[in-house]
């Protein structure tokens, strides 16, 4: 994810893995589950964490329960979308970018974009 650090990713990747949302020591709990001999980090360094990806306007906290519940604001589909999408209006030549980005995908991929295009058109 561009713009984000290591542990922003990271702490992202277990909100967008809950069904709901998370208080930041549920958060580093789910961080120290892969390694097991790591602790991860601090639950401090954890809210730094999450009240900054809150200012970036990734998560959104409920404020009116304690501990506060984080989660996040966009699906991680419509997070690479919007990344895709920022990518593509920064290039000076959009239809080289686009022919370029679809002479990379796979046949599957392909005709993915095949079906969501045709959908498009027909809306």
């Amino acid at each position: 994810m561009a713009g984000l650090g290591e542990l922003e990713r990271s702490v992202m990747e277990q909100l967008w893995m809950s069904d709901t949302p998370l208080t930041a020591n549920e958060v580093r709990d789910r961080l120290a589950e892969p390694a097991a001999s790591s602790h991860g980090p601090a639950t401090t360094t954890v809210l730094t964490v999450l009240s900054r990806l809150e200012r970036k306007g990734f998560v959104a906290r409920s404020r009116d329960i304690r501990p506060h519940r984080y989660h996040a604001l966009l699906s991680r589909a419509e997070h690479t979308a919007e990344l895709m999408h920022e990518v593509l209006s920064s290039s000076s030549d959009r239809d080289a970018a686009l022919a370029r980005f679809v002479g990379t995908v796979s046949a599957g991929e392909a005709n993915t974009l095949r079906r969501l295009l045709d959908e498009l058109v027909r809306h």
